[in-house]
């Protein structure tokens, strides 16, 4: 089983229809967003339309609950409402080896939705809320900083995956990013290397999505963001 995960799109159309096409030469057998289609740039009715078409299932992120600002008055009054209704986490409960394998997906985490989790935060606090979510792997976006980190639970293994974004990276790689995450028959929470994580970078016109910042009323600042990624 092989599934697409994605996040923090941010109205990026030049960045989204690199990732599609990417993603579309790859052999996947589901795919989800983790939400945060909308603000930074001007293209938001384009991405959620083709998000919609292609029915991929999607969380709401912190951005497509905003309203005031010129990036999300653009947002059209019927993608408003669908933006309204997206579900704040979806889980995955998968029965392999006599046992559960249990994946859940949360924008920023499963207790909130603006919550970071990085890389380096507490481990006990880190385990304590995946066991609150019945969560062996917890998949998150927000922060735009992509990890895969293991954490021993007393001879099980947790895995919390970052899986960067399509739309404005911020770890110095303008490059979209998104991940693959494969589970196969002999994956096991007793198996540290039970599932495999691939962190997948494409390249894109990051200067028409500059531009396309510096001709309208938003921050100039963000079109420097988009060619650094910071």
């Amino acid at each position: 089983m092989r599934i697409a995960l994605f996040s923090d799109i941010h109205a990026n159309l030049p960045a989204f229809e690199a990732f599609l096409t990417d993603l579309d030469s790859r052999k996947v057998d589901a795919v989800y967003c983790l939400g945060d289609m909308i603000g930074y740039n001007i293209w938001p009715n384009e991405i959620i339309a083709e998000i919609r078409r292609r029915g991929i299932a999607t969380l709401a992120g912190n951005h497509d609950q905003k309203t005031k600002g010129y990036a999300y008055e653009l947002v059209s009054a019927e993608n408003r409402q669908y933006l309204t209704m997206l579900p704040a986490h979806i889980k995955l409960e998968f029965q392999l080896n006599n046992d559960h394998l249990n994946i859940v997906l949360a924008h920023g985490s499963t207790r909130s939705i603006n919550e970071y989790v990085l890389e380096d935060t507490d481990e006990t606090y880190v385990l304590a809320m995946m066991n609150e979510a019945e969560a062996d792997i917890l998949c998150v976006g927000h922060s735009h900083l992509p990890y895969h980190r293991i954490i021993d639970d007393n001879g099980s293994f947790k895995h919390v995956i970052n899986i960067g974004s399509v739309g404005k990276p911020k770890d110095g790689n303008p490059n979209c990013c998104y991940v693959l995450l494969t589970i196969n028959e002999s994956s096991s929470v007793n198996d540290r290397d039970g599932i495999h994580v691939d962190s997948i970078r494409v390249p894109y016109n990051v200067e028409r999505a500059a531009k396309a910042v510096e001709d309208s009323p938003l921050p100039d600042e963000l079109a420097d963001r988009l060619r650094k990624a910071y």
